[in-house]
């Protein structure tokens, strides 16, 4: 069987798959790129069994159809190397013998059986389907993914979960003490459904993402989900189980309301938690008078640091305290020149929203607050 393909494309298409691949397969045939040409069109396929992902590209020329697998790491670390070149790949269907001959040279290597390579899972047939722009997509997966949890007891909490109603689709993160709800309006389903997708792949379906334009086709059942793009398709094993209702957790009374830009609290809270212990890197908060009192302290090592800003409050003066590092993630992830932080007491959680939301979208993160011993 031979075949030429441009060396750039296929390598392109080979990176964007390659961040499926683990390092310690159970199966070794796992350690390999899927090839498999068809009608002059080449796919190649990455797998470890819990998540599979496609790619197509077409071949210049290709005078037979089969399939066989080739290692990952040694046709990357090769392709590297080369610049942007015909590449004739000849295969021995009979002992697998691959080489693969460029400008000034050739590759020779052994390939892997085809048949080895696990099956991709299809979906049964009360699977649910939905379709969202690739940038709204991008958008909820983006701004979500940062507050997913890891821990083991949890599982449910570690992935993305998709809320579907006929109405808008709402994706929601959380880890217990942080929440992110974005709720877009510019796309929706034919039914009330939901999934949860695990980080993994809510990782590479972000990745790639920003070079997609179109439409994105999202088919789920109960246990599996296929993600279908322009030049890609991702299956992958969903989180089983129900996700927590995380409306109720959302405080609905909060008579205290900042607004402030965002950059700067930004900035100003990077500085302050330097001086935060390491165990808890908490600040402290103090809100008086149109101003924002930032705090920290580490007494083991006897450093501190105080930084006020001015911004709009609205309410009586408080005191609260929060992880330095989860408060930063939030207000990275905020789209928003200035942000509205909403406060009902010093022992609950407090709502953190963009001061202008973005056309169709709702965007809330929610940061559960620490105890201050003063």
């Amino acid at each position: 069987m031979k075949f030429v393909v441009s060396s750039t494309a296929l390598l392109n298409h080979l990176q964007a798959i390659s961040r499926v691949i683990i390092s310690k397969n159970t199966l070794p045939i796992l350690n390999c790129f899927l090839f498999e040409l068809s009608n002059g069109r080449l796919s190649v396929t990455a797998s470890d069994t819990e998540t599979t992902m496609s790619t197509s590209l077409m071949t210049n020329e290709c005078d037979s159809d089969g399939k066989f697998a080739i290692s990952s790491k040694t046709i990357l670390d090769a392709l590297k190397e080369l610049p942007e070149q015909p590449l004739a790949f000849e295969v021995n269907m009979d002992n697998l013998e691959i080489t693969v001959q460029y400008l000034n040279g050739k590759y020779s290597v052994v390939g892997q059986n085809a048949d080895e390579y696990p099956q991709t899972v299809s979906l049964g047939n009360n699977a649910v389907r939905v379709d969202m722009d690739a940038n709204i997509l991008m958008n909820g997966i983006n701004r979500t993914l940062f507050a997913t949890g890891d821990d083991e007891l949890r599982p449910i909490m570690n992935g993305v979960y998709f809320d579907i109603t006929t109405e808008n689709i709402t994706i929601v993160a959380s880890d217990g003490n942080k929440l992110v709800k974005n709720q877009t309006m510019a796309a929706k389903g034919n039914e009330k459904a939901a999934f949860i997708l695990p980080q993994k792949p809510a990782t590479l379906i972000k990745n790639l993402l920003p070079k997609e334009t179109g439409i994105v086709s999202i088919e789920f059942d109960d246990r599996n989900a296929v993600f279908t793009l322009e030049n890609y398709r991702m299956v992958c094993r969903l989180i089983e189980g129900r996700y927590p209702n995380y409306n109720s957790v959302i405080p609905q009374n909060n008579p205290n309301k900042i607004t402030i830009d965002r950059l700067q609290f930004l900035s100003a809270l990077r500085r302050v938690s330097v001086f935060s212990s390491q165990i808890s890197s908490l600040v402290k908060l103090h809100l008086q008078d149109n101003q924002i009192t930032i705090s920290a302290q580490d007494i083991d090592f006897s450093t501190s640091a105080e930084e006020s800003l001015n911004c709009q409050f609205e309410g009586m003066p408080m005191s609260i305290g929060f992880k330095s590092t989860f408060l930063i993630d939030i207000l990275n992830n905020i789209p928003s020149e200035e942000v509205i932080i909403q406060l009902s007491d010093p022992s609950r959680a407090g709502v953190i929203i963009p001061s202008q939301q973005e056309e169709n979208e709702m965007l809330l993160m929610l940061l559960m607050p620490m105890m201050l011993n003063d």
